[in-house]
């Protein structure tokens, strides 16, 4: 399984993934599941990717060979005129490798299913985030809905909805996603570690802060113990149940 989220703040794109893949307890291996395309002073973007490992690979890879044949380059991540294109490449993209993987298989595009968070920004407009399903048809963040998550959700979405806000910075951005993702690798043993970060600043059109966080980071620790600290204390203040 994967846990990935995608935050738009107000300064700007943090998306974060983590990286384990399994199929059954006995065959759990570890794939990145977070890629970024650049062309400085242009342009950035960066998927992440959830569901079945040979589509999302075969997803990623005919993305970037497209990008180096200069016979199509028109219809490639490095020059779509809008972050909308690019969506629609990479949502036709996920369907086309799903309908040709499930060909002859009876009922077994559902098999082949996969999610895409895609965001970035193109010089000259807004940084935009999207949410493209299994169909290639997609959904972009608003002000309503300014994260999306993909994967096993259910566990670090509670934290999101009641602690983030745009306005805030990408250090307690970071934070609200560490305490996110430790509830949700203590609650599934599908989402593992080591966590892939990309912090992209608004209008610099730079790859920005990559981070890879490994099981021993200090401040994951840090971060992990102190928000079990506070549950507890908190806890503890609220009045008991009166029968």
């Amino acid at each position: 399984m994967t846990y990935c989220v995608a935050l738009r703040l107000d300064q700007g794109l943090l998306f974060m993934s983590d990286t384990r893949t399994n199929a059954g307890v006995d065959n759990i291996s570890t794939f990145k599941k977070m890629f970024t395309w650049s062309v400085e002073g242009d342009r950035v973007i960066t998927i992440m990717t959830a569901g079945n490992l040979a589509t999302t690979q075969a997803v990623i890879s005919l993305l970037d060979e497209r990008s180096v044949v200069p016979a199509d380059r028109k219809q490639t991540l490095l020059a779509a005129p809008t972050m909308f294109q690019v969506a629609r490449l990479v949502g036709d993209t996920l369907k086309e490798v799903i309908h040709t993987q499930a060909e002859g298989q009876q009922d077994a595009e559902n098999t082949f299913g996969a999610t895409i968070i895609v965001g970035g920004q193109i010089k000259g407009m807004e940084p935009r985030l999207f949410l493209i399903y299994p169909e290639g048809n997609f959904i972009e963040a608003s002000a309503e809905t300014p994260f999306f998550q993909s994967g096993e959700t259910k566990y670090g979405r509670p934290i999101i909805l009641r602690a983030f806000d745009p306005s805030m910075s990408f250090e307690q951005a970071v934070k609200l996603l560490y305490v996110s993702f430790d509830s949700t690798l203590k609650a599934n043993l599908a989402v593992g570690m080591p966590l892939d970060m990309h912090a992209y600043k608004i209008d610099t059109f730079e790859t920005g802060i990559v981070r890879q966080v490994a099981p021993e980071d200090a401040y994951f620790k840090t971060i992990s113990s102190g928000w079990g600290a506070a549950l507890k204390e908190a806890f503890d203040k609220l009045p008991d149940f009166k029968f």
